[in-house]
């Protein structure tokens, strides 16, 4: 389990990018579960759309792969830095299934299917109570930067 403050010590997203609130379960290697609490308040709801709330498909995608850079960080031992940039590497086999709207709950759920020459591959799952929201395979790696 990792709170708000551990994990704004492990992530180096801020308010407005910050899209994970709090982690649930994590097995060093293998999964995280984490939950992305979708408010009102989100600024991206202020145009999309003012008369539907919508959570934008992107904004999910990027919610799984915070959860992932966690899952990452924690599998690795080792904790970003001003000189690590966690990037995406691909998204495949995105598929959307249920519009997320303030108030929703978002639980992720992310698997590590592979690491391999510093990229990793993980199954991606985003759900509203039972409901599947949004599924895709994420690929993400590290890179140094000067």
């Amino acid at each position: 389990m990792m709170d708000i403050h551990e994990i704004l010590t492990k992530l180096p997203h801020r308010y407005p990018f910050m899209l994970v609130d709090r982690v649930l379960e994590l097995e060093k290697g293998k999964r995280i579960k984490a939950i992305k609490n979708v408010t009102m308040n989100e600024q991206f709801f202020q145009g999309h759309f003012p008369h539907r709330p919508v959570m934008p498909g992107v904004l999910m995608l990027e919610a799984l792969a915070q959860a992932a850079a966690l899952l990452s960080f924690e599998t690795l031992g080792k904790m970003p830095d001003d000189k690590t940039v966690y990037y995406f590497a691909g998204i495949d086999g995105a598929r959307f299934k249920r519009p997320v709207e303030p108030g929703d709950q978002l639980t992720l759920d992310v698997t590590l299917d592979r690491m391999k020459a510093g990229i990793f591959k993980f199954s991606a799952r985003a759900s509203v109570g039972a409901e599947l929201a949004v599924e895709a395979e994420l690929m993400c790696t590290m890179r140094t930067i000067a």
